[in-house]
C-alpha cells in the first residue's frame, strides 16, 4: 500500500510570517499522523525560512511514523541528517533560492557528488532517495549512485493531466517499471492532489509513498486537517 507523508513546510511559512510559534508545527505534525498520515516530510532550506533545523530535531524526538528530510546535500544538510537519522532522506537538486523543487537532478552529471553523499547517509543507517524525472537515463544512473529509492517529480504529470491524463502518465509508468526492474524503491511528489492523486497511484506500479504538501494544506483551509488527510488516504486506497 502506498503510504501518505504530508509535507508541513506551508504550516512553518504561515508561522514564520507573524513569529511566535501559531500555528505550532509540531502539533499539525503530531495531528496529521493522529489522523491517519504515515509519515512527516520537511524540507529544511539553508535560510530556514520555513522549516528551520531546530523544527527538525523537535520533530524527530516525537512524531512516531516515518520521518523524511529533503533538502540539497549541502555540508551543513548532511551533518544535521546524520545527527538526527531519519527513516529516510530525499535529495533535491534545489537552489538555495529556489521557491520550490521544479527539476528532477541530472544523474550522470552528478553521479560521482550523489555516491559520496548517499554513501555517507547509508553508513549512517539512513535510507535514501533522490528526486528525478521520467528520463530512463536518469533512473539507471540513479540505480548507479547507490540510492534505495526514486522521488518521481510529478508536476509534468499534473499540468498534463488536465489535458490528456493517459498521455500525461505514461512516462512515469515507464519509468516505474525500469525503476523496479532495477530494484528501486519508488516515491513521488509535487503537485500531487485531490484530483490527479487516484489516477496517479492507479498507474505507478510498486508506488511505495507520495509526499504532498501544498496541496493537501490549502485543502485542509476549507475541509479542515483531519478530513483532508482522510480524503486522501481514500483516493490512495480506493479499489483499482
Amino acid at each position: 500500500m502506498t503510504k501518505l507523508s504530508v509535507n508541513i513546510n506551508k504550516i512553518a511559512t504561515l508561522r514564520n510570517a507573524r513569529g511566535g510559534n501559531v500555528p505550532d508545527v509540531l502539533k499539525v505534525a503530531l495531528d496529521c499522523e493522529k489522523f491517519g498520515a504515515q509519515g512527516i516530510t520537511v524540507h529544511p532550506r539553508p535560510d530556514q525560512r520555513h522549516i528551520r533545523f531546530d523544527d527538525v530535531y523537535k520533530l524527530k524526538e516525537n512524531i512516531t511514523t516515518e520521518f523524511n528530510i529533503e533538502g540539497y546535500p549541502g555540508e551543513n544538510f548532511i551533518n544535521m541528517v546524520i545527527d538526527v537519522k531519519p527513516a529516510q532522506v530525499t535529495l533535491v537538486p534545489d537552489a538555495p533560492d529556489a521557491i520550490t523543487s521544479n527539476a528532477g537532478w541530472d544523474t550522470l552529471k552528478n553521479k560521482s557528488f550523489l555516491q559520496e553523499v548517499i554513501y555517507r547517509f547509508k553508513n549512517a543507517g539512513i535510507r535514501t532517495s533522490i528526486f528525478v524525472d521520467t528520463k530512463l537515463q536518469n533512473i539507471e544512473n540513479a540505480k548507479q549512485t547507490g540510492t534505495n529509492r526514486i522521488e518521481l517529480y510529478t508536476e509534468p504529470y499534473a499540468i498534463n493531466y488536465i489535458k490528456n491524463k493517459e498521455n500525461a502518465v505514461a512516462p512515469f509508468a515507464d519509468a516505474a517499471i525500469l525503476a523496479n526492474n532495477l530494484g528501486l524503491g519508488i516515491n513521488a511528489g509535487h503537485d500531487l492532489n485531490l484530483q490527479n492523486l487516484k489516477y496517479f497511484a492507479q498507474h505507478i506500479p510498486g508506488l511505495l509513498e507520495v509526499s504532498i504538501g501544498h496541496a493537501l494544506i490549502s485543502d485542509a483551509l476549507y475541509f479542515g486537517l483531519q478530513k483532508t488527510i482522510a480524503l486522501y488516504l481514500r483516493e490512495l486506497y480506493c479499489e483499482k
